[in-house]
């Protein structure tokens, strides 16, 4: 038992050095030496849980989608906001998410299978849209699958945006902007009416989240 656990704090110490790297240096410039020397572990160890700079990378992208939960509510349209409102919140505190999207964005990431995570968030979002559709939440002429695609497309640049500008520092402001410019084409108005996007929402989800025993 032992044994296991140090195998999994030494994957996971490798995978947030990783992180970190290509979150500084991005998918190309970063190499395996500096990954080991941020690590402070033996090419051996990094080689026993990863193949390559790419196996890595991978497992950095795919890290954002894994444990993400939006908790359940009888507004599917307060889902879809709770997951973007989640999802901002861990892009400004967690350096794996950071370096997930980063890397989800990296054009210059030549080889590494990018479109997961975009296919992913917009499942997440489509399936909650459908179910709000259902509950009659939604306005007449939305498809769930091309409003799910919208959604995830804007919040990518307006995070990107964000990124570039401020480091994510202006990233909650800009995404509240956002949903406010495209909720009303969306849902219809008494449903909106109810829709909670504040920042005491954010902290009230991540507090429940966190607050569940593993």
């Amino acid at each position: 038992m032992a044994e296991q656990e140090r195998a999994v704090r030494t994957r996971r110490t490798i995978l947030l050095a990783a992180a970190k790297v290509f979150q500084e240096r991005g998918y190309k410039a970063a190499t395996i030496a500096e990954i080991l020397s941020e690590a402070a572990v033996t090419k051996g160890a990094l080689y026993f849980h990863f193949s390559s700079k790419e196996d890595l990378a991978q497992e950095v992208i795919s890290s954002q989608n894994q444990d993400f939960t939006v908790p359940d509510c009888p507004s599917k349209v307060q889902e879809v906001v709770d997951a973007v409102l989640l999802h901002t919140h861990h892009l400004r505190t967690d350096p794996m998410v950071r370096a997930a999207v980063r890397l989800a964005m990296d054009q210059l990431a030549d080889g590494l299978d990018r479109g997961a995570a975009f296919v992913r968030w917009n499942e997440i979002v489509q399936e909650r849209l459908e179910k709000a559709q259902a509950q009659g939440e939604l306005l007449p002429h939305i498809i769930p699958a091309e409003t799910a695609g919208v959604i995830v497309g804007t919040y990518a640049g307006i995070q990107s945006m964000s990124q570039a500008l401020s480091d994510y520092q202006d990233l909650t402001p800009r995404v509240n902007a956002l949903l406010r410019h495209l909720l009303p084409s969306i849902v219809i108005p008494s449903v909106l009416a109810s829709v909670d996007m504040s920042e005491n929402r954010t902290l009230k989800l991540h507090n429940q989240l966190t607050a569940q025993p593993a």
